[in-house]
């Protein structure tokens, strides 16, 4: 999968120009984990206080379009199971209808 966008948060004593430069060489290096039509698709924030045990830190949250694979095998594997009914039953012992499943 590629990063639609990306976050990432530095907490510590980090100048604003060695965060700019330090997710400009990022950016550059893993340029193809990036979608090309989303420009400037990271965005960086700081936080002077550090984390509680650490001199300074990061993190990094990504909108990767890998989610969208993982789905669709889920979703594969459900409409198997669903296919021959499996484990159906436990669901309408309890309830359910079989119309939910459907939607």
């Amino acid at each position: 999968g590629k990063y639609l966008t990306a976050a990432v948060t530095f907490r510590g004593p980090f100048g604003a120009k060695e965060v700019d430069e330090h997710m400009l060489n990022m950016q550059m290096k893993n340029s193809a984990y990036f979608v090309e039509w989303i420009p400037n698709n990271i965005k960086s924030s700081m936080c002077n206080v550090p984390n509680n045990g650490f001199s300074g830190n990061a993190v990094f949250v990504g909108n990767s379009t890998a989610m969208k694979l993982l789905n669709t095998r889920i979703l594969d594997q459900f409409s198997k199971l669903y296919g021959v009914k499996a484990y159906l039953h436990w669901y309408t012992g309890e309830g359910m209808d079989e119309m939910e499943f459907q939607e």
